[in-house]
């Protein structure tokens, strides 16, 4: 029987009006691969960030081969071989790549040795078989190169236990192949690895055991290798999700036509026309770098576009920037929520009516108690889990930070919805939900835009669906021919 490596035994945490770990249990054995899930809300990421020193705990005992421990900062934990690649990136934008993975660590004398770090993280990358220049400015990648990044941090400090908290939300399935070869080969050298992730398929593929949480609680551990997945889900939201896919188009051909996009074109774009129908739900379908979510930026005036014309309800209009999008009633829900969406240290009720406030301000004073009335409608109306509209927005989980954004675009009384990656790290249980909002803004004549790298979700969801292949518009598919194989014969150009 494999020796076990960590134990967390009894552990509590409670934040205000929220009890976040309720006598919680979580066991690592040596070498092992360990997936941990649960909904959002769950208590993941608290568990693991007490465990990395990150946050204290209220009570019980965390053991390190067979030694008691008590982590007060995340270098204590780095020290005792923990390091951890957290689902929120954190790095520092105007530091070059190489500054960012041995911040701390980057000489022994008064002065930084540059070309020294550069060269270790140019190893670094190549044992790790990703090309990323290690004297480029963390702030111009991509979000999923930054996520790689966090990853090579979390290796370099040669590290016997990694915890990985949806290190593949971001990453390509290229991406993801690779990290799993990665953790695989770690498993072999004795590192033992922590795994967080809302995607099901992965359990299987990565994991040797997965343990569910459920309300911050200790459900069960099973071997991935017998367990079924809907038994993990069932364990995780205590309920049976099932959902079925959409077999064919709920818009007629008569319906009028919202919104027409012609010949949009950037630099990441190239002509690209569509047209949206009122209450359809349109998907974005395509690889990384598609130009997707470029091509929704260029119709929400974040961007500036090199030609294209934009009509709503017929009509022609002038879209150079978000606030004349909103303007007009078009409403963008980004793939960073954390970035575009929300504001994390505002309320909730405040982040609700940030669009609006003027609308609650008279004579110089805002009128608090009428926010708290239009927030706790919005929060029934949607089911934001939450014990007071004053909580903090940093402080609920990812679906529903992400049901926060949604009842801010509905307040402004939006007819056009751009999701954008909008169940990314959310888990299964959230994402029914976040599916029946979808379902049911379009159900009252909204006219959804939905960007998804998760096939699955396209083709649940989606009337149409416009494929995309490095900026051009390679189809349009209607209902009853979204199916995986389709999409991504159009999205590969074969």
């Amino acid at each position: 029987m494999e020796k076990t490596l960590l134990e967390m035994k009894d552990i509590e945490k409670q934040f205000p009006g929220v009890h976040a770990l309720k006598k919680c249990y979580f066991g690592l054995r040596e070498g092992e691969i360990h997936a941990l899930v649960g909904e959002n809300g769950a208590g993941k990421s608290t568990l693991m960030n007490i465990l990395t020193g990150c946050i204290p705990f209220d009570s019980g005992d965390i053991f390190l081969s067979g030694e008691k421990q008590n982590f007060t900062t995340p270098k204590q934990a780095q020290e005792a071989g923990i390091s951890m690649v957290h689902q929120e990136l954190n790095l520092m934008d105007n530091l070059t790549v190489a500054q960012n993975i041995f911040i701390g660590r980057e000489s022994k004398g008064l002065f930084v040795n540059d070309d020294l770090i550069n060269e270790r993280a140019k190893k670094l990358f190549e044992r790790l078989n990703f090309h990323i220049d290690p004297k480029e400015k963390v702030g111009k990648l991509s979000v999923s190169h930054q996520q790689i990044v966090e990853i090579a941090k979390a290796i370099s400090y040669n590290a016997k236990i990694i915890v990985f908290d949806e290190p593949s939300a971001t990453l390509t399935s290229k991406e993801i192949t690779q990290l799993f070869k990665i953790m695989k080969e770690l498993r072999e050298s004795g590192v033992s690895m922590i795994y967080i992730s809302h995607r099901m398929d992965e359990i299987k593929r990565i994991s040797d055991r997965v343990t569910v949480m459920r309300d911050g609680e200790y459900i069960g551990t099973k071997d991935s290798s017998v367990v079924e997945i809907d038994e993990v889900i069932q364990m995780m939201v205590g309920r049976v999700i099932y959902e079925e896919h959409k077999k064919i188009s709920l818009i007629e051909k008569n319906t009028p036509v919202v919104l027409k996009a012609d010949n949009y074109k950037s630099m990441d774009v190239k002509n690209v026309s569509f047209e949206l129908y009122k209450g359809e739900i349109l998907g974005f379908a395509g690889l990384i770098g598609a130009g997707r979510t470029e091509l929704a930026r260029l119709i929400f005036g974040a961007d500036p576009k090199e030609s294209g014309d934009l009509y709503l309800n017929g009509e022609k209009v002038d879209i150079s920037s978000p606030y004349k999008a909103v303007v007009h009633g078009l409403g963008y829900l980004s793939e960073d929520r954390k970035r575009y969406g929300v504001v994390l240290g505002m309320s909730i009720a405040n982040n609700i009516v940030l669009s609006k406030l003027k609308n609650y301000i008279s004579r110089l004073f805002i009128n608090e108690n009428k926010i708290k009335k239009t927030a706790e409608e919005y929060v029934e109306m949607i089911d934001i889990r939450t014990p007071s509209t004053n909580q903090l927005v940093k402080s609920l989980s990812g679906g529903n930070q992400q049901k926060v954004i949604i009842a801010k675009w509905l307040l402004n009384n939006s007819d056009v919805l751009i999701f954008d990656e909008p169940t990314r790290g959310i888990d299964v249980g959230a994402k029914s939900e976040i599916y029946k909002i979808i379902n049911d803004l379009a159900a009252k004549g909204k006219s959804i835009i939905l960007i998804s790298s998760e096939l699955p979700e396209i083709i649940r969801m989606c009337d149409r669906v416009l494929v995309m292949y490095e900026g051009e518009h390679t189809a349009t598919l209607m209902a009853d021919d979204i199916n995986q194989k389709t999409i991504m014969k159009y999205a590969t150009k074969q």
